[in-house]
């Protein structure tokens, strides 16, 4: 009896095997003419030289990195790591007690049995961070703007977005069926002129605090001005301001001298703050309480990890308790844009850690990054669709964890390589 089974689980596992080979030999019509479609697409991308390449790191997100295929390590100028807590030992830690006392995941979303304590004290810890009544918990921050402007906005509102804003916040502001604006980048005087001739019950401003390809900061003043004039509310997306600009680390607003102007603020956990995972909204408390109710993502979505939680957790302790990573950010951001500056090279932005070293073309963009990493240094090109057509850069991204040399070595390469293609003369 027992051969008869053991043949007969060969047997099965025999035919079970075979089928899966046929499918992998039979082809849909479907797929083959997708596969054509798509690598015309991918041809196109290639001819125009903005093909992305994704290097794989070996080693935990730090100021040096270890590149798969390559040897040593690399100079990395290209994280959100602004505070370097990404591998600080005591957010690894807090992460690492989280997973032990929690476990991995939730394994179901908020509203049915996906919500424990650390999650609730995150919220209250982010409320009481930005001075607001009440905060609500994403899986990033994109899920945050997703689910944003679908849930709060009508066919009777109106929304108007900067030119530059981030995908997420175009694509949520799609998701809506308010009436749509665009106004030119932190062109206040246009926006004016819209808020003036549109007719709607609510009116919202949305805007980056700090644009992620440009490193230019957003008119908070001037926005809070018109939205005030106006009856307009201001969101702001501080993805790239939360925990390190400003003051206190309380973001764009503070960076302006205006704390408080904007009416709701989404932000990130995967930057400053841990450099892990999840997003948020904070805001008025009906907002946050719709959001719960209706919010899509938020819905749909399981709740973020305990241990990316608990490493949130520790890293507005070090944030809250200590500017000394602040300041040294604020240096080394000086150090680095004053260096290239001497050297010749243009780098955009308003005093931001955020330093793109403008090039132009493409080709000469993805020449320069790959110099670099040749040198030892971990930075990439951005082009089109990414920025704008002949807008091509290298973006560079300083960290709290550089050390004086560490930049002094990147801006001493950054000069020899711009001499060594042509984008600056001897």
């Amino acid at each position: 009896m027992a051969a008869r089974s053991q043949l007969l689980r060969t047997v099965f596992n025999g035919l079970r095997v075979r089928k899966l080979h046929d499918l992998k030999k039979k082809e849909s019509a479907g797929v083959i003419n997708l596969r054509e479609v798509l690598e015309d697409r991918l041809q196109e991308i290639k001819k125009a030289k903005t093909w992305k390449h994704e290097r794989v790191l070996t080693s935990p997100q730090d100021t040096r990195v270890n590149v798969k295929g390559a040897t040593g390590d690399f100079l990395n100028f290209c994280a959100n790591n602004y505070l370097g807590l990404s591998n600080h030992p005591e957010v690894v830690e807090a992460a690492r007690e989280a997973l032990k006392k929690y476990g991995a995941g939730l394994s179901s979303v908020r509203f049915i049995c996906g919500t424990q304590c650390l999650h609730k004290e995150l919220e209250e810890r982010l409320s009481q961070f930005h001075g607001r009544e009440d905060t609500i918990l994403y899986g990033s921050c994109f899920d945050a703007n997703a689910g944003l402007f679908e849930s709060m906005l009508t066919p009777e509102d109106a929304v108007f977005s900067d030119a530059l804003n981030h995908a997420s916040i175009i694509d949520g502001i799609r998701l809506c069926k308010a009436q749509k604006y665009r106004y030119p980048h932190r062109d206040l005087n246009e926006l004016e002129h819209l808020l003036a001739h549109t007719e709607a019950r609510l009116k919202l401003i949305v805007t980056d605090g700090v644009f992620s390809m440009d490193g230019t900061v957003a008119p908070i003043k001037g926005l809070r001005i018109l939205a005030d004039k106006y009856r307009a509310l201001l969101a702001v997306d501080d993805s790239h301001a939360t925990g390190f600009f400003g003051e206190t680390g309380r973001g764009t607003e503070e960076y302006c001298g205006v704390l408080g102007a904007a009416d709701i603020i989404c932000s990130t956990l995967g930057k400053a703050i841990s450099g892990a995972a999840g997003g948020y909204t904070t805001g008025p408390k009906e907002l946050i309480t719709l959001l719960r109710n209706v919010s899509r993502p938020y819905l749909f979505s399981n709740a973020p990890p305990p241990p990316v939680v608990a490493a949130s957790l520790k890293s507005l302790d070090l944030v809250e308790n200590s500017g000394e990573l602040r300041q040294r950010l604020r240096e080394n951001t000086r150090m680095f844009r004053s260096g290239l500056q001497s050297a010749g090279l243009t780098v955009a932005g308003d005093d931001h850690p955020i330093c793109p070293v403008m090039v132009g073309e493409a080709s000469l963009a993805v020449e320069l990054a790959t110099a670099m990493l040749e040198r030892g240094v971990y930075v990439v090109a951005f082009s089109y669709p990414v920025v704008p057509k002949g807008g091509a850069r290298v973006r560079v991204q300083i960290s709290a964890a550089h050390t004086r040399e560490d930049i002094k070595q990147a801006v001493d390469a950054f000069a020899d390589v711009a001499r060594n293609i042509g984008l600056i003369k001897s």
